[in-house]
């Protein structure tokens, strides 16, 4: 049989098959109805299984569907979760600092000084105890050489440098630091210095000055540079020195430098 006798009959059989699927489906005047529950019943179990497999998908995609909304809200209230507790957790920072400020200020010396409540916020990495960075600086009238103090007037460090915002305080237990004292109870003179921040030591004592465990040591306001009467702690052992010259006092200091979290500024007596 050849290509140009086949087609022609393919194509006839396609159009008649065509027709009566069109008659079947359409049925005018019901004429078809007994083909049509023949082809019904044919169908009927292939119809059933396109039927739930297409509800199985539909569900399936629905499922999914959910699944991915159900990810992006829980992303969400993620999100949402996670500032409200940057929120809270920043309200209640400020409500300690504010309640700290309180506390530190009705102690504070404000009747003799002009004083700059300043917060730490950060301190040497080494963690040697020689400095801390504070939270007020030239903006607020922070000055280098001024007097950084806890609220009982205990004399903590000094102002090394101030930028805009921040300054740089250094440490009594600097060993750069050094500031002229005097023995509260005896008068002795003498200066101390910071050891690596390791703590304080009450050097250049003379050997005709009395010393005694226990005395306070505070500032002798010699140079103008540093108020008179800050202390700054109190004599834990003292000894002569190796050259015989002079006496020398281990301070021990009336705070925790480590444990500091907040301190003010001297900038004026009144």
């Amino acid at each position: 049989m050849s290509d140009k006798n086949l087609n022609p009959r393919l194509i006839k059989f396609f159009v008649i098959v065509a027709v009566s699927v069109l008659l079947i489906f359409f049925n005018p005047k019901g004429i078809f109805s007994p083909v049509r529950q023949v082809f019904s019943f044919i169908t009927y179990p292939f119809q059933k299984t396109l039927y739930i497999l297409s509800r199985k998908t539909s569900e399936t995609a629905g499922f999914l569907g959910s699944i991915s909304n159900l990810k992006k809200e829980n992303e969400n209230l993620i999100r949402e979760n996670n500032s409200l507790a940057a929120k809270i957790a920043m309200a209640e920072q400020e409500n300690r600092e504010n309640e700290t400020l309180r506390e530190q200020l009705n102690l504070a010396p404000k009747g003799k000084f002009d004083l700059e409540a300043s917060f730490i916020i950060g301190q040497d990495p080494e963690n040697s105890g020689s400095w801390v960075t504070i939270d007020k600086g030239s903006f607020s009238g922070v000055q280098s050489g001024m007097s950084v103090i806890v609220s009982d007037g205990i004399l903590v460090g000094r102002v090394e440098e101030a930028m805009g915002n921040t300054a740089r305080v250094n440490l009594l237990t600097s060993p750069t630091s050094s500031v002229s004292v005097i023995d509260e109870v005896s008068g002795a003179k003498g200066i101390v210095k910071g050891e690596f921040g390791l703590g304080t030591v009450m050097d250049m004592v003379s050997q005709a000055d009395i010393l005694k465990e226990g005395d306070n040591i505070i500032t002798s306001g010699l140079g103008g540079e540093v108020p008179r009467g800050l202390l700054v702690g109190k004599i834990q052992s003292f000894k002569v020195t190796d050259d015989k010259l002079f006496q020398q006092a281990l301070i021990a200091p009336r705070v925790k430098y480590s444990k500091l979290d907040m301190v003010f500024v001297i900038k004026s007596s009144k």
